[in-house]
């Protein structure tokens, strides 16, 4: 099977220069091959332009706001331009707060950490279990995957005029689904949520390395996203949005940073004044270097152009669709159709294979690194696949051997770093090992499938 990805067009930019492109891995069956990396929804590589700004900045690295030291100094003014650049990437409101955090699901969990007392959450069960679990202390209406945009919309509609009693509430919702790709009516959710006097957070860690997010423009309460998924290293993340909440909450980590002021008092206690700036959830010596290469991720996107990276995207995702169409034995997943809009995200079972078998198959004899399991977010893997919601699985460790009936799916990701030929291999990689079946023999070991020695 051949396919061409992108047709002759001056306009479609060329993929963005990312670390490890030119990285060789081994093959089973000889020799090396050039490293396809089609894992950008569990972690995108970092961009070079990241990675040089970071390694710029590396020998003038000095701890933050309390140093009078010029070093400190000079990091003090690149970490709060990291917090402007990022406000500006998200087009936030005047009086939004951005706060520096790990991840999206760091994020998530703080906002959890602030709600008023009597909140009641609503969540689709469709959602990434970073914003499906966060909520433990709060009343959670876990809603049904629905089937198309309209009815997600008045799903929620339905759910938020029959609470009781009504008081404060948060939806929840994924901007883009990390297992089907699929973009959500955000825009239609939040107007749903304002007019039933409820609060809306987006989970964007899969929609904003792909789409503009505009805090502004979707009327969204808050958004949040990781800097692994945005072209950045590890262990950055972000939360932005309305002040009041998090203002008004504890601290979600007490300490040095957090307080504006400690005293003791006559019986021995201490009192505390917090800051009510974004510091006050950013307790301890902060992540200058994370925080920075978001920013940076962030120029690099704004300059590309979203406009250009979206629709070469576009044609990635139509030749992988087109692909995979052409192979009876594989059945794509969805929730919206095969006409909604989406991210290149794509996930898939391919008939009579075990989805880990299969996944290692791609690996070892291609050099292709894809995804399989439940992607954490095991309620709407298991609502696509059809299996019984009890079913025990882990994420990403399913227990089946090579051959046998596998309730986990492949999801294939890409991004502005892909280039076409690591498309174009993976297409005709499904295609061959369908046909001809693999060319060397698995076995399961520690819950994966793994090439035998």
């Amino acid at each position: 099977m051949s396919v061409s990805v992108i047709a002759a067009d001056q306009s479609v930019c060329a993929p963005l220069p990312v670390l490890g492109r030119d990285v060789t891995v081994p093959l089973v069956t000889g020799g090396e091959v050039t490293y396809a990396a089609l894992d950008y929804a569990a972690s995108a590589p970092a961009l070079q332009r990241v990675w040089d700004d970071v390694a710029a900045y590396a020998p003038y690295y000095g701890s933050v706001h309390r140093g009078a030291g010029y070093l400190s100094q000079l990091s003090t003014d690149l970490f709060e331009n990291a917090r402007r650049t990022v406000t500006e990437f998200l087009d936030c409101r005047e009086g939004d707060q951005v706060v520096f955090t790990r991840s999206t699901t760091d994020s998530l969990n703080l906002l959890a950490a602030t709600l008023p007392a009597d909140c009641q959450v609503f969540v689709f069960e469709t959602e990434h279990h970073a914003s499906l679990l966060p909520w433990k202390d709060a009343r959670v209406t876990y809603l049904d995957a629905p089937r198309t945009p309209r009815q997600a919309v008045t799903t929620l509609e339905r759910a938020l005029a029959d609470r009781d009693p009504y008081g404060p509430a948060l939806v929840c919702v994924t901007g883009a689904s990390n297992v089907t790709g699929e973009l959500w009516p955000v825009r239609e959710l939040a107007a749903a949520a304002h007019a039933h006097g409820a609060r809306i957070v987006l989970d964007a860690a899969q929609l904003a390395p792909h789409h503009r997010v505009s805090v502004r423009d979707l009327d969204v309460d808050w958004v949040a996203f990781s800097g692994h998924k945005l072209y950045a290293p590890f262990g950055s993340g972000v939360l932005a949005g309305r002040s009041d909440w998090l203002r008004e909450a504890e601290p979600y980590l007490a300490g040095g940073g957090a307080s504006r002021k400690v005293t003791r008092r006559t019986d021995g206690g201490v009192d505390v004044e917090w800051h009510e700036s974004a510091a006050r959830h950013e307790a301890g010596s902060p992540n200058v270097i994370g925080a920075y290469s978001i920013a940076s991720a962030c120029k690099a996107l704004t300059e590309a152009g979203f406009d250009t990276l979206v629709a070469r995207e576009q044609q990635l995702i139509a030749a992988v669709r087109a692909g995979l169409a052409e192979v009876p034995e594989v059945r794509v997943l969805s929730l919206f159709g095969d006409d909604a809009p989406r991210v290149g995200v794509i996930s898939f079972v391919v008939e009579g294979w075990n989805s880990s078998h299969f996944a290692a198959a791609l690996s070892a004899e291609y050099g292709i690194g894809v995804r399989d399991g439940l992607f954490c977010a095991h309620p709407l893997v298991r609502t696509l696949l059809g299996s019984d919601p009890g079913t025990q699985g882990e994420c990403g460790a399913p227990e089946a051997a090579p051959g046998e009936k596998s309730l986990n799916a492949i999801r294939v990701s890409f991004g502005a770093g892909t280039p076409d030929e690591h498309v174009e291999r993976f297409v005709r990689a499904v295609g061959e090992l369908v046909r001809d079946g693999a060319k060397w023999n698995y076995r399961t070991e520690d819950g994966r499938c793994v090439p035998a020695v």
